[in-house]
């Protein structure tokens, strides 16, 4: 399994971001996650966040594709916080997961 996010850097304070996860019985097509549009506060712990979100969508989500949806939510609500620690819920990521369309992190 392989993964990787995505940064699209429009300014020093907003990026577009997502994932792409390569799994050994998809591999013909990777799965690309969700965009998001991020106002940044912080980027430092974004991949840190990204990595302990996908161990634990891997963990606990059915299939590797909900997995990377976490992760990538999971990164992109710590991007939105001061500092290297992601502090948010699950139950926050969880929230961003169900959110609007658009894909827009509202913090």
């Amino acid at each position: 399994m392989v993964a990787i996010t995505l940064r699209e850097s429009y300014s020093a304070s907003r990026n577009g971001w997502s994932a792409l996860l390569l799994d050994d019985k998809n591999c013909k097509d990777p799965y690309r996650s969700k965009f998001y549009d991020i106002n940044i506060v912080d980027r430092v712990g974004g991949g840190d966040s990204f990595a302990s979100g996908l161990i634990y969508g891997l963990l606990r989500k059915t299939n590797t594709k909900e997995a990377l949806e976490f992760a990538v939510a999971a990164s992109c609500l710590k991007q939105t916080i001061p500092g290297d620690f992601n502090l948010v819920s699950v139950e926050e990521v969880e929230k961003l997961l169900k959110g609007s369309a658009s894909g827009r992190v509202e913090r």
